[in-house]
């Protein structure tokens, strides 16, 4: 088993808090942290509400989880009895006063803005949040990834199924199954009636337009459809955490800032798989090569530093920058991605650097080993950059 860093952080929250909410897409390895959980608590209950069996268990949800007293009790798929939520706060505070304090409850969602709104409504104050991503190449390489490691990572993407399976054809497979189980089951499930042709086309024209500023009338002219609509398919791939709206810096330069959002799938493997290209040389042959790389490299960083502010910047003059991180204790980072093993940066990025008194400056590309370039950059590989920022966080 690789080693998930959510693990810790897990077990940690579960000692601070009563109930902690774990999210993360399907097929992420939320369920099998769960089940890591139950070998640290042998006592604890597990309940997959996806399972009418399950359901059904819980026709009287207080007299169910006040039967079970001082145990871990861990709900899947909790986004579908929201009802819950508003049951689980007394629970938690007739537990508390019986002499139970933390570690009460896990909750597993695959929707974040269902679970989100409910957790902090409902159990303010008696809930922690954090994400389970698909593999990152931290938990995959300890000490350093190869080349040909590091592209399979980028080809197939971090969800495990995809990761470990066979070859790039299996691996394919798996993820345009995994496409198509979300468009005609999961979302449904979830209440929007949205056709799955329709949500397929934006979800791959997003694809085809990785990393680029969002232009919801120009979906929306393409699809037919008005661009309020485009907007709420937008934040449900988003509330799925299956894509990602990266925000355009927003402090004061005194210059004119570009204000709409980037947007990415976050995954690279469902990049491929929406793109139908199985392998790394039809990847590397694709126009969309460049822009998928930056993606696969700008999760992998957001991701070291999940309590960073990310951002990215750019002004009517030029100056660019891929990705701003601003950590809790006010350091500012910014970071230019590149596919080339020469890189270089352009004057903007210099401009940017300076406009935002960056203490740091990274330039991440595929390099073997990290070195210093000119005005202070500081080039090296995804991982090298990921584990440097992870030591900020």
């Amino acid at each position: 088993m690789y080693k998930r860093f959510a693990l810790q952080r897990l077990s940690a929250l579960l000692g601070q808090f009563p109930a902690v909410v774990l999210l993360g897409p399907r097929q992420s390895g939320k369920t099998t942290m769960a089940f890591a959980q139950k070998e640290i608590h042998p006592d604890a209950l597990y309940l997959d509400l996806e399972l009418p069996s399950a359901q059904r268990q819980l026709d009287d949800p207080e007299a169910f989880f006040m039967a079970h007293p001082k145990q871990l009790v861990i709900l899947d798929e909790v986004q579908r009895v929201p009802e819950l939520f508003s049951v689980l706060r007394g629970v938690i505070d007739q537990r508390r006063r019986n002499g139970e304090s933390n570690g009460q409850f896990m909750l597993l969602g695959s929707a974040s803005g269902v679970l989100l709104q409910q957790s902090s409504e409902s159990l303010a104050g008696r809930v922690a949040q954090m994400e389970l991503t698909p593999f990152q190449a931290r938990e995959l390489f300890e000490d350093a990834a190869t080349p040909s490691e590091m592209n399979r990572l980028w080809v197939r993407g971090g969800f495990p199924l995809s990761w470990l399976a066979s070859d790039d054809a299996a691996s394919l497979t798996w993820r345009e199954a995994f496409i198509t189980t979300y468009l005609e089951k999961d979302i449904p499930a979830l209440g929007p009636r949205i056709a799955a042709t329709t949500l397929r086309r934006l979800w791959s024209m997003l694809a085809h337009n990785q990393g680029d500023m969002l232009d919801q009338s120009k979906l929306a002219s393409a699809l037919a459809l008005s661009g309020q609509t485009v907007g709420r398919y937008i934040d449900l791939l988003c509330d799925l955490m299956l894509v990602r709206r990266l925000p355009a810096w927003s402090g004061n330069v005194a210059k004119r800032l570009t204000r709409a959002p980037k947007v990415y799938v976050r995954d690279s493997g469902l990049v491929h798989a929406l793109l139908g290209l199985q392998n790394l040389d039809t990847v590397l042959s694709h126009p969309v090569a460049g822009s998928s790389w930056e993606g696969f490299v700008v999760e992998q960083l957001i991701t070291a530093a999940p309590s960073a502010q990310a951002s990215y910047y750019r002004t009517s003059n030029g100056a660019e920058v891929d990705l701003v991180l601003e950590f809790r204790q006010g350091q500012r980072w910014v970071i230019e991605v590149k596919r080339s093993s020469a890189p270089t940066v352009s004057r903007g990025f210099y401009v940017a650097a300076t406009d935002l008194q960056a203490e740091r400056k990274l330039l991440v590309a595929p390099v073997d080993q990290p070195y210093p370039a000119k005005e202070g950059i500081e080039v090296m590989n995804p991982l090298q950059a990921a584990r440097l920022i992870a030591t900020q966080d």
